[in-house]
């Protein structure tokens, strides 16, 4: 059979998506890349091989899907009025985060005018440790009312970390933002309360920014923590591990023992602490190499079978908006963006550096 063609637009973290065109079981071919022409675009071309167009009139009639990685208005990038035009030449667009709700609603409309599929990636619950995570939250909340969610995250993920929660618990509403914890100014984190799919939530934000460097300079990508009465599920970080925590319960036999540990509960035999999947996070190689290619390749093998079965997009759209407002919210409630001007770069520390030397 022949193998879908797919249009990549950018190669910012487009080469990301242009990554997982190099994996051997991908099922899809790069037809080609569209960008401004940048020596940076004209590598990625001659590397892969393929043509580089800097104009959607350019691209040729058989291209089935375009991964549009440009921004949109909020990040100044052009990337909603490029997914338009190639939906409206009759191209299936997977366009990746964030866009601003009217942006979707707009490719929302070309989708719907030119019958074709449009999908928003946010990237990260394709990854793999937080699709381990969402998995195993899905079969925590179907056993066990979920009572409490505490949620980190840096500005730069804000809107992907909703849909992971969405995702993790099957839904969005109700959800609300209560208010704005008191802090000093020099603190990273802005900290909040609310709700999400009903849980009650903490919130905090690495509400910062590096001008000269924005795509650094986070503490933290996502952590989050969902708790039962059971226990609580824990995403230490964006690339893992995963954790199972079971609640502390000291078992009623107890009252009347001589010492705590002779106790026969069986729930005493257990690891307090469990891993779901590898017990260390993946290394950063790993995650430029495998992790985050193999998400793109995920999602864009999403995105064509919502093509192949004939999928709307107006619920996807509907939700994402949804999403896009929240982030709003919680943005706009934690106030401006604190910019922050290091002089150094950070002394990047690794485990052993922790560790008391022996005297």
């Amino acid at each position: 059979m022949t193998r879908p063609r797919v249009l990549v637009a950018g190669t910012g973290f487009g080469r990301v998506y242009l990554a997982a065109f190099e994996r051997a079981d991908f099922g899809f071919e790069l037809a080609g890349i569209l960008a401004s022409g940048s020596a940076r675009s004209r590598a990625c071309a001659a590397h892969h091989d393929v043509p580089l167009w800097s104009t959607v009139e350019e691209v040729p009639d058989d291209v089935d899907l375009a991964c549009v990685v440009v921004g949109g208005v909020m990040n100044g990038g052009p990337g909603p009025k490029l997914s338009q035009a190639l939906m409206r030449r009759g191209v299936h667009v997977l366009q990746e985060h964030p866009l601003h709700p009217d942006e979707l609603v707009a490719c929302l409309r070309a989708a719907t005018e030119s019958g074709v599929v449009f999908r928003l990636n946010t990237h990260y619950p394709h990854v793999e440790p937080v699709r381990r995570f969402i998995g195993a939250a899905r079969v925590l909340v179907a056993r066990q009312q979920p009572l409490f969610l505490d949620v980190t995250c840096a500005f730069q993920v804000l809107y992907t970390i909703f849909d992971i929660l969405g995702r993790a618990l099957g839904s969005i509403r109700p959800h609300s933002i209560d208010g704005v914890l008191a802090e000093a100014p020099e603190v990273p984190y802005r900290s909040l309360t609310g709700r999400f799919a009903g849980v009650p939530m903490s919130f905090r934000l690495q509400n910062e920014l590096v001008p000269s460097d924005p795509d650094n300079y986070s503490h933290l990508f996502h952590r989050i923590t969902l708790g039962t009465d059971g226990g609580h599920l824990t995403l230490i970080n964006t690339h893992g591990p995963v954790q199972w925590s079971m609640r502390p319960h000291m078992p009623g036999d107890m009252r009347e023992l001589v010492r705590f540990g002779d106790s026969a509960a069986p729930h005493l035999m257990v690891p307090s602490v469990e891993h779901l999947g590898p017990a260390p996070g993946a290394s950063y190689s790993e995650v430029l190499r495998e992790l985050w290619p193999h998400a793109t390749a995920r999602a864009i093998t999403t995105a064509w079978d919502e093509v192949q079965s004939g999928a709307d997009s107006r619920g996807h759209v509907q939700y994402h908006v949804a999403l896009a407002k929240l982030a709003m919210r919680v943005s706009e409630a934690c106030g401006p963006v604190r910019l922050r001007h290091p002089k150094a770069p950070p002394e990047l520390l690794v485990a052993s550096d922790l560790l008391e030397v022996p005297a």
